[in-house]
């Protein structure tokens, strides 16, 4: 038998029970794909991230994500709360400012910010962003989302966005009507199976919160009906919006963005947006809370 270190570890807030919960599993060199999956699954979070040797002179460890059905390629709460535990339950923040972990989609940098010794937040760098047109007709998208398609923002164009995963923007025109929607988990899920989108995101600037944007995310497609919180599609929103020139393209720009509230798990992230011609620099941050520490034995 072998016992493996299993966490989970809430992302994107500072209090218990909120946020985006990860799981965080550290021993991954003595698993296989499917010893992950079924870890995946049975701790049925939306993500769990599973730590390597990295085996690379220009990464300190490699990991991979899986959610409860399938392995994907980046998951940004997870690797908040992956570096979360490194720097503070494994003491990593006393030896080094932060780590490089090789994902499949490259090499993805993360340092913590410390205040008077303690460790305040993690920040990701992710990688470059792309954004793609996409073409649905408005009413069909209102039905999946289970929202009135006035409720949609025709200031913004519906489009896909990537900083490691595909994700379908959706402007909306109030937190209210993002709180508000019922989408057809089982449509959505198809639709975005059949074009290769790991979530649908629904965005607004008009919201009651004290932040610049709220968010809401639907990923049934990939067996999460609901991500609370997420790095990964709101990291290619901060992309879309500089490279569609909603934000500045001359000068950095910092986002507050909340999310989680419509399932009671409120959470907040900080987004930097570096420019650099069609190449912005995007960094997600946020804080993180380890809620339950055990031992898996296999």
């Amino acid at each position: 038998m072998r016992d493996i270190r299993v966490y989970h570890v809430d992302a994107f807030t500072t209090e218990k029970f909120g946020g985006n919960a990860a799981g965080v599993v550290l021993d991954g060199e003595w698993l296989t794909e499917d010893d992950m999956q079924n870890i995946a699954k049975e701790l049925n979070l939306p993500e769990s991230v599973f730590l390597l040797p990295a085996h690379d002179k220009k990464a300190d460890y490699r990991v991979k994500y899986f959610t409860p059905t399938e392995e994907v390629n980046f998951c940004g709460h997870a690797t908040v709360g992956l570096t979360w535990l490194l720097a503070t339950e494994l003491g990593l923040a006393k030896e080094k400012t932060g780590v490089v972990l090789k994902t499949k989609i490259g090499n993805v940098p993360v340092v913590w910010h410390e205040e008077n010794g303690k460790v305040v937040d993690v920040e990701m760098t992710q990688v470059t962003p792309k954004t793609r047109d996409f073409a649905i007709d408005v009413e069909e998208l209102s039905d999946m989302l289970g929202i009135s398609s006035d409720r949609i923002d025709p200031s913004y164009p519906i489009k896909l966005a990537n900083t490691g995963n595909w994700h379908l923007l959706v402007p909306m025109k109030h937190q209210q009507d993002i709180d508000q929607a019922t989408p057809n988990l089982a449509a959505l899920g198809r639709m975005n199976k059949e074009h290769d989108i790991t979530t649908t995101h629904l965005y607004t600037f008009h919201t009651s919160k004290e932040c610049d944007l709220y968010t809401r995310d639907f990923a049934p497609g990939i067996g999460i009906p609901e991500d609370p919180v997420t790095g990964a599609a709101n990291g290619a929103l901060a992309g879309f919006l500089y490279l569609e020139g909603i934000i500045s393209q001359q000068e950095t720009t910092h986002l507050s963005i909340a999310q989680g509230d419509a399932i009671g798990r409120p959470g907040m992230l900080r987004i930097t947006v570096i420019p650099n011609d069609s190449k912005p620099v995007i960094k997600v941050a946020g804080a993180a809370v380890i809620t339950i520490r055990g031992v898996l034995t296999l």
